[in-house]
C-alpha cells in the first residue's frame, strides 16, 4: 500500500476556478424533506471473532486500560462517532443465545460453543449487563434481538420483563441482585434474525404467524416498552410484502439485510486489498443497486401499509470480502480501505434519499468483523477509512434532508458497467446550517461541481475529504494515519462557487452564506 501523507492530501483541497464542464449540484432548502434518523447510523455488535472479546471486551482484570471490561481505546474512538444505537448480541448468534447464561456472577456463567461463527467457546462473560453498561457509556440505543430460532415464547417474554419491569417480580429482583435497579433502556426489541437463513430457515408465511404469536407476549411497562422489530428478507421484496401484510401487534420496522460483494459470488467474494479497477468498480455498482431493492421493499409498504407505521430497517449492511489469509475464516476479519469508505458514503446518500421510510441502518460490524470502524490487536487499535466516513457524516444525524439535484452528471465507466460518477446528499443540520456531502466514485479523476443552492448566495464551504493515492489505501498498526480526512474549503469567484472533488474521494463540507 502507498503511504498517504495528509501533505499530499492537500493538493486536492482547494477549489478550481468555475468548469465549463462542471457537474452541477442544485439544492432546494426551501423544500425540506424528511428528517434522517439519527439511527441511520446505527452499529453492530455481534458475538464474531473478536468483534467483541478482545476487540471490545477485555475484562476487568485485563492490563489493557479499561472501564468495567470495556477497553479505554476503543470506547473513547466509538464515542467519537457520537453512535446512536447498538444492535446486540446478533446476528446469527441472537438465534442460539439463551439470555439466562449471561447474567450472574462471570465466574459461574455457563461456556459454550459459538457454532455459527468459528466453532469457538463462548464464555457468556459479556451479557446483557455488560451490553447495557457499553450503550450507556457511549449514549447509544439499544437494539436487542432476541431469540427466535432455538427460544420460545416464554424466555423471550422473560428477557423483556427482567430488562424491563420496575416491579417486584422474581425477574425483576433477579436483576437487582445482579446490581441493576432500575429497568434498562430497550429502544427495539427484534424478534429472531435472518429468519430466511440462519435463524431458521423458514418462509415469510410461517414466519408471519410465528412472529404474531411472540409478539403478542412480548409486555412491558408503558415507560419501558421497546419498539418490535420483525425478521425480514434480504434479496427480493417478498419478506416485506408478506410481513407487512400480516403483521400485527406494535411493530416499527421490518429488516431487511444488503450485503456487497465484489464478484457477486459469496464463495470467492473478492480480494480486501490488492484489487484491480474492475473489482472497484464492481463493488460500487453493486453498492449502488441498495437503491433499487430500498425501492422495492418501500413499494411493498406503501402498498400494505400507507399510513407509514411501519419502517423499512436496513439492520445489516456492508462489505464483505475473502478473509484475510491465515485468520480464523469464521472470524470475517477483513482489511478496510478507501473503497469502504466510499462504498459507505454511497449507501449514507441512498438511505437520506428515502428518509421517510428508512429510519435505522446498521453497518456490519463495529469492530474487527466485516466493514468494521476499528481494528485491534491486543493493546493495540487504529482507526479505518469507514471510520472517517461515518465521522464525516456526523451532522446529517437527525438533520433535516433536502432535495438534490444533478444536472450534466458525469459518467465512470469500466468496460461494460458504468455508474454516476458524482453522488450527493443535502441536510440542514440541528445546527442550523446547510451540510452538502459529495462522493466522486471515478479512482482516476477529479470532478469540477459547481454548487447552486436556490434562493441564497453562498460566499464558500469548508469541511473534510478523504481520499488517497491508492484504491486500496488503508491504515496498519505502523501506519495508523495513512489515510485520514484532511481540510477541505472554497470560495465563491465572482457570486459562483465551482468545487474540485479530487478522485476516489468523500467530500462533506458545510455552506457558507
Amino acid at each position: 500500500m502507498s503511504v498517504v501523507k495528509s501533505s499530499v492530501l492537500t493538493l486536492a483541497m482547494l477549489a478550481a476556478a468555475p468548469a465549463f464542464s462542471a457537474v452541477t449540484i442544485d439544492v432546494d432548502p426551501a423544500k425540506p424533506g424528511a428528517v434522517i434518523n439519527k439511527n441511520v447510523y446505527g452499529q453492530f455488535a455481534e458475538h464474531l471473532g473478536t468483534g467483541i472479546y478482545e476487540g471490545m471486551w477485555v475484562g476487568p482484570g485485563s492490563k489493557i486500560p479499561n472501564v468495567r471490561g470495556w477497553r479505554k481505546d476503543v470506547v473513547g474512538a466509538l464515542k467519537e462517532l457520537r453512535v446512536p444505537l447498538v444492535r446486540w448480541p446478533g446476528g446469527c448468534f441472537a438465534d442460539e443465545y439463551h439470555w439466562k447464561e449471561g447474567i450472574g456472577p462471570r465466574n459461574k456463567r455457563p461456556v459454550k460453543v459459538n457454532t455459527n461463527w468459528g466453532g469457538v467457546e463462548e464464555s457468556n462473560a459479556v451479557g446483557t449487563h455488560e451490553f447495557f453498561d457499553l450503550a450507556e457509556m457511549l449514549g447509544a440505543d439499544t437494539y436487542v434481538s432476541g431469540n427466535l430460532g432455538t427460544g420460545s415464547p416464554q424466555e423471550m417474554s422473560e428477557w423483556i420483563e427482567y430488562m424491563t419491569s420496575d416491579s417486584k417480580s422474581t425477574l425483576a429482583e433477579l436483576r437487582r441482585k445482579n446490581g441493576r435497579a432500575k429497568p434498562f433502556k430497550v429502544d427495539f426489541f427484534g424478534v429472531g434474525n435472518e429468519s430466511w437463513g440462519c435463524g431458521g430457515n423458514m418462509t415469510p408465511e410461517y414466519y408471519v404467524n410465528l412472529y404474531n404469536n411472540y409478539e403478542t407476549f412480548l409486555k412491558a411497562p408503558p415507560q419501558y416498552r421497546p419498539k418490535i422489530v420483525a425478521s425480514g428478507g434480504h434479496s427480493t421484496n417478498k419478506w416485506t410484502d408478506v410481513l407487512s401484510g400480516g403483521l400485527k401487534g406494535r411493530t416499527v420496522g421490518i429488516s431487511y439485510h444488503y450485503y456487497t460483494i465484489p464478484t457477486g459470488n459469496w464463495d470467492v467474494k473478492g480480494a480486501a486489498t490488492g484489487f484491480p479497477e474492475a473489482q472497484w468498480m464492481s463493488t460500487l455498482a453493486n453498492a449502488l443497486k441498495i437503491d433499487t431493492s430500498i425501492k422495492e421493499n418501500v413499494a411493498a409498504l406503501e402498498k400494505n401499509d400507507p399510513e407509514k407505521k411501519i419502517s423499512l430497517l436496513i439492520d445489516e449492511w456492508g462489505t464483505w470480502y475473502d478473509v484475510e489469509k491465515g485468520t480464523n475464516a469464521g472470524f470475517l476479519f477483513q482489511q478496510n480501505t478507501l473503497r469502504d469508505a466510499v462504498v459507505a458514503a454511497l449507501h449514507f446518500n441512498i438511505f437520506h434519499a428515502h428518509a421517510d421510510r428508512v429510519t435505522m441502518t446498521n453497518i456490519a460490524q463495529m469492530v474487527n468483523v466485516l466493514q468494521a470502524m476499528i481494528l485491534t490487536d491486543k493493546d493495540q487499535m487504529l482507526l479505518t477509512p469507514t471510520y472517517h466516513a461515518y465521522k464525516m457524516y456526523v451532522p446529517f444525524q437527525d438533520a433535516t434532508s433536502l432535495p438534490v439535484a444533478l444536472r450534466d452528471n458525469v459518467e465512470y465507466k469500466v468496460g461494460a458497467t458504468s455508474i454516476p460518477g458524482i453522488s450527493a446528499s443535502a441536510a440542514r443540520a440541528k445546527d442550523g446550517k446547510l451540510y452538502l456531502a459529495i462522493v466522486n466514485t471515478n479512482p482516476n479523476e477529479a470532478s469540477d461541481v459547481a454548487l447552486n443552492v436556490a434562493g441564497q448566495n453562498v460566499s464558500g464551504v469548508s469541511g473534510q475529504v478523504l481520499t488517497a493515492a491508492a484504491m486500496d489505501a488503508h491504515n496498519t498498526f505502523k501506519h495508523k494515519d495513512a489515510i485520514k480526512p484532511a481540510p477541505f474549503a472554497a470560495k465563491a469567484v465572482d457570486g459562483k462557487l465551482s468545487l474540485k472533488i479530487p478522485a476516489k474521494a468523500v467530500v462533506v463540507v458545510a455552506v457558507d452564506k
